[in-house]
């Protein structure tokens, strides 16, 4: 009862809504609801990309991606001709990440500038909504905090989308870079057997479950299939996904097949470099982990023991008057 009398109090001293704030009321109510619901729907949508196969492959997006993709098609200056560069940077950083299929470049740009507009008032106004009846909350402090915390929301959503693709992008090479040895191992066993590079890579993607870099190697493989030179294929795959071990063996690969030299050869000789590089990448991440783990130790870690083993004896010392 105690607890709930501050609840009654104010639900008998509200003055009664009149008929303008009633309908307000339920116009808000309303729209909470639709609002609720298009999340709810936006939120289970999933998005699959198309392989060069035929195969789909689902697709994660943020969940502030999901909310204003459809809105993106209303804004049309980003598919300007003047913008035409912006376009194509953007459009390779895409692909390297694999939603080309997914997102556009100009959906990407109108994203960008959607988020910080759209969703920084609405946070902003949801903090000020629930923290103005809490004393000393953010009603009853002055407006520069408001102002500031406005600014570090708006900051963050505008560097939302740009950090999103850097992580898928290097979320990619880290696959890229555990499966590559791996697949060079097997087609070096596959071409010293007797088959030809194109029958191996043919066999391994299609008994190979489907990750970056098979993903890569099928669109090559097609590409071919249509009329296209390995030379070609092979360096167009580099350029997509834009990593150096990739351009490294596909750079080995061009070189062999101009100079005659055996195909099975150049792999072993690829697929030791990359377990190699992979075993340095491996040191330095093992190098800074202790780095890494100074900030944590000392702000989290350090301060418990001390409290632990020095505490008993900071009371023992204040309670004997010192």
């Amino acid at each position: 009862m105690t607890t709930l009398s501050p609840i009654l109090l104010l639900a008998t001293s509200a003055p009664p809504l009149s008929g303008m704030g009633l309908l307000a009321l339920f116009t808000w109510v309303v729209a909470a609801i639709l609002i609720g619901i298009y999340v709810g729907k936006q939120a289970t949508e999933i998005r699959y990309a198309t392989l060069a196969d035929g195969q789909r492959l689902r697709r994660r997006l943020p969940l502030s991606f999901q909310w204003l993709l459809p809105f993106t098609g209303n804004i049309k200056m980003f598919r300007r001709p003047q913008h035409a560069d912006l376009r194509n940077k953007v459009e390779r950083k895409l692909v390297s990440a694999g939603y080309d299929t997914v997102l556009s470049a100009s959906d990407f740009l109108a994203l960008r500038l959607l988020i910080p507009l759209v969703l920084a008032p609405l946070c902003i106004g949801i903090i000020i909504l629930l923290t103005a009846k809490i004393p000393g909350g953010m009603g009853d402090s002055i407006r520069e905090r408001q102002v500031y915390l406005f600014l570090c929301i708006f900051g963050y959503l505008t560097m939302r989308p740009t950090t999103w693709i850097k992580q898928t992008i290097r979320q990619r090479h880290r696959e890229i870079e555990k499966g590559l040895p791996f697949i060079l191992d097997l087609l070096t066993l596959s071409v010293e057997a007797g088959l030809d590079f194109m029958t191996a890579i043919r066999r391994l993607i299609e008994r190979r479950k489907v990750d970056a870099l098979s993903e890569e190697f099928i669109r090559a493989v097609r590409e071919m299939q249509v009329g296209r030179t390995r030379k070609d294929a092979l360096k167009d795959m580099a350029e997509r996904v834009n990593h150096p071990d990739l351009s490294s063996v596909v750079s080995a690969l061009v070189q062999a097949d101009e100079l005659g030299v055996g195909i099975g050869t150049i792999l072993r000789i690829q697929a030791e470099q990359m377990r190699g590089r992979r075993f340095q990448r491996a040191e330095k991440m093992a190098n800074e982990a202790p780095v890494k783990l100074l900030f944590p130790l000392v702000c989290f870690i350090f301060p418990s023991v001390f409290l632990v083993l020095l505490g008993p004896v900071f009371l023992q010392m204040l309670q004997s008057g010192f």
